[in-house]
């Protein structure tokens, strides 16, 4: 089976969860390839339909698995190849995206949601639907040692550290609340901004930091709280997507209110305690291979 993989460009290259996500499924013997999407809104990805219909001719691709609504929608313009959308959340959170998402989702073959709010929002009934979460990749995000991370990065053994979630300017993070809450205590902390990093520079980071902050105002199912939760790193998260049922039963892992005196106590109490979560022990079922499995199996239903 060959298949067509398309996302976005914009950034210069494949989101690194799609590209993860692709790498594993090649594992399994499907042949990967790739139409990187570049424009902004729904006039500069249709620009980019004449290059998909010579890709189309030249590749001659089984099935398109399309990720997030817009480049769902521009693949399902052709005719010629069944396509898979995968929803990843802004594309149906997002009022600007949903008309575009729920026409897509209409148009393709079969649709797959990270969480199973997103095909309430669309009103999907009787249409094919999968909800297969982003998977983790274990071999790289794993446990060690703080004091030999902290070491690598050139940080303090002593000083306090928080990895925020996300980039500080994004406004669904909501960096705002998460510094916030580091005033109303009495404590040195510096946060630090999950930006301009490779995924195992992320892994060292997660493993050097007190814990992971996620303060955001809406997620479907954050993959860089599995990749924490895969380093044992502790987490406090606002409750957001399918965090709270992932991290219910971890240690020092807290949901909590927008309240930042609340948030500001649970961050004293993890840095109290100096203890990190077993988090990595309830990560198997989010494997990337487990995750690939269950996506092969939806292309071959095409």
């Amino acid at each position: 089976m060959k298949v067509l993989i398309c996302a976005s460009g914009n950034a210069g290259r494949l989101s690194p969860f799609v590209q993860e996500q692709a790498e594993s499924l090649e594992k399994l013997g499907i042949k990967i390839d790739y139409f990187l999407i570049i424009g902004n809104g729904i006039l500069g990805y249709l620009k980019n339909y004449p290059l998909l219909i010579r890709k189309i001719k030249l590749g001659k691709y089984d099935l398109i698995h399309a990720h997030y609504g817009l480049s769902g929608l521009l693949a399902t313009l052709q005719k010629r190849i069944p396509v898979i959308i995968t929803f990843h959340g802004t594309d149906i959170n997002n009022n600007k995206n949903i008309p575009f998402s729920l026409l897509a989702s209409r148009l393709s073959q079969d649709n797959i949601f990270v969480h199973d709010s997103l095909p309430k929002k669309l009103k999907l009934s009787g249409k094919n639907f999968h909800i297969i979460s982003c998977g983790v990749n274990l071999d790289i995000f794993s446990p060690m040692n703080k004091i030999i991370a902290r070491d690598k990065l050139g940080w303090d053994e002593k000083k306090n550290y928080i990895l925020f979630s996300s980039q500080f300017n994004n406004p669904i993070k909501n960096a705002s609340l998460a510094k916030s809450a580091l005033e109303s205590i009495d404590l040195e902390i510096e946060l630090i901004e999950l930006k301009g990093y490779q995924k195992r520079d992320i892994r060292i980071l997660m493993n050097a930091v007190d814990l992971l902050l996620v303060t955001s105002f809406s997620e479907t199912g954050p993959i860089v709280v599995k990749e924490a939760l895969a380093c044992n790193c502790p987490i406090i998260s606002t409750d957001i997507g399918d965090v709270k049922s992932i991290i219910q039963k971890i240690d020092n892992c807290f949901i909590s209110s927008y309240n930042p005196i609340e948030i500001g106590k649970i961050i004293k109490q993890i840095l109290a305690s100096n203890l990190r979560s077993n988090g990595r022990g309830f990560m198997n079922s989010y494997r990337l291979d487990k995750i690939a499995n269950k996506i092969k199996k939806v292309y071959e239903n095409i």
